[in-house]
């Protein structure tokens, strides 16, 4: 068998969308294991842009199967208008090529009511959700009153749920949120609709892994979001609410950890991040707007601007350990063309004290001031090059910094936007 994890070493964002679609070029099988559509992969082929939220980006290679196990949250409507954007394109012709777990909690309306309103109550303490609903989902599963896929599936026992949760749900959203109520009748039968829709997809997706791996079927199992958004590792409170990590891919796929090969480190040749909390290396000058501009710093899944800055040896390290990476992957390297030089954080001053661990705590983090190496820039245009040997001196003594840094290799370094634009180094997947 050969397995690989593909996770996100700083805030989400680092390009994985492009490296997971290099891939799944080579995989027979890709799995989403966590998150929900407040996740945006963005993929350019052939010049053309296709941004998915939920269905794994194995979904542009013909006969690739893509598995959406049971630890993501599923919105039914976002996930239908997905698959029916991907049928009229011709990319999803046989249903059996997108496989959703029965076990997958359902985001309904109300989750993204409160969600919203939540977020509006907060004012100045607001996190920055997208407001898809993703926390309030995940906050009923772990309190046991959650709706999963295969309850659509069921119409009888639905409605017994929905009339269950309808009461306290209605009541947050009036008496403490001032919003109005969700007509559970609507919800009932839009859920129904759902249903029907869904049912070829719904499947045991753990068993398919099993069957996969033991057939030596090559799998990839894509992260969302990035390891500094994981509900326990990241900069709580401003985090997602699931585990982003590669060790959640054992509950959230359905496998066991000694299925798991190898974990590939997504991050960019810089650093960014999307909403509120801590930020040590963000540039919110000159160069913070060159960064943002030049690398085209948008959210896939809201359009907001990007906060940029240098790039997080720091956090690098941390997402190293956390993660337990085997290689790396450096992504935009071409953004940086053109700067005369290039910092990178390797320590933090908190309190006066000089650290190279990442704090524990919001408050430390909040306080830190980062220490910064200057490397030399380069001002050619690397986008054509696919040979490491071929890049600027520069450029390349600067991703040998990563990996001193970090301990870990640099086999996979993206140049551009493109399925083409990326060096390969060393082939991730095990032979």
């Amino acid at each position: 068998m050969a397995t690989i994890v593909a996770c996100g070493a700083q805030w989400g964002d680092e390009g994985k969308g492009k490296i997971v679609d290099w891939l799944a070029e080579r995989s027979d099988l890709v799995a989403r294991f966590h998150g929900g559509n407040n996740a945006g992969h963005t993929l350019v082929v052939n010049g053309e842009q296709t941004i998915l939220h939920v269905v794994p980006s194995g979904i542009l290679h013909p006969g690739t199967i893509n598995l959406i196990g049971p630890g993501v949250v599923v919105d039914p409507e976002a996930l239908l208008v997905e698959l029916d954007g991907l049928r009229e394109r011709g990319i999803l012709r046989d249903p059996s090529r997108v496989r959703v777990s029965g076990r997958a909690h359902v985001i309904l309306e109300w989750h993204r009511k409160l969600d919203l309103a939540r977020e509006e109550l907060a004012k100045g303490h607001a996190i920055g959700t997208t407001g898809r609903g993703i926390g309030p989902t995940y906050e009923d599963k772990v309190a046991r009153r959650g709706v999963r896929v295969a309850d659509l599936l069921d119409p009888d026992g639905l409605r017994e749920l929905l009339d269950r949760f309808a009461e306290a749900k209605n009541f947050e959203l009036e008496r403490y949120c001032g919003w109005e109520p969700v007509d559970v009748d609507v919800l009932y039968e839009q859920c129904v609709a759902h249903g029907k829709r869904l049912e070829p997809f719904v499947d045991h997706t753990g068993h398919i892994l099993d069957r996969a791996l033991t057939e030596g079927k090559r799998v990839l199992f894509e992260g969302a979001q990035g390891t500094f958004l994981d509900i326990d590792h990241g900069t709580y409170p401003y985090v997602t609410s699931s585990n982003c990590v590669a060790g959640a891919v054992a509950p959230g796929s359905g496998i066991g950890p000694t299925r798991i090969d190898r974990v590939l480190g997504i991050t960019k040749a810089y650093t960014t991040r999307v909403g509120g909390g801590p930020f040590p290396t963000e540039l919110e000058g000159a160069i913070g707007e060159r960064l943002q501009k030049q690398g085209a710093e948008f959210g896939a899944t809201t359009g907001r601007k990007r906060r940029c800055g240098w790039l997080d040896a720091v956090m690098l390290r941390e997402a190293a350990i956390v993660n337990g990476f085997t290689s790396l992957a450096v992504n935009k390297l071409d953004v940086l063309a053109g700067f005369d030089e290039i910092a990178v954080a390797t320590q933090y001053r908190i309190g006066g004290k000089l650290t190279s661990d990442f704090p524990m705590t919001l408050r430390e983090l909040e306080s830190a001031e980062p220490v910064y190496e200057t490397f030399p820039g380069f001002s050619e245009d690397v986008t054509g090059v696919r040979e490491f040997d071929a890049l600027p001196d520069a450029a390349r003594r600067y991703v040998e910094m990563i990996e001193s840094i970090s301990g870990i290799p640099v086999d996979l370094i993206s140049v551009g936007p493109g399925r083409d634009e990326t060096i390969i180094r060393r082939e991730p997947f095990p032979a």
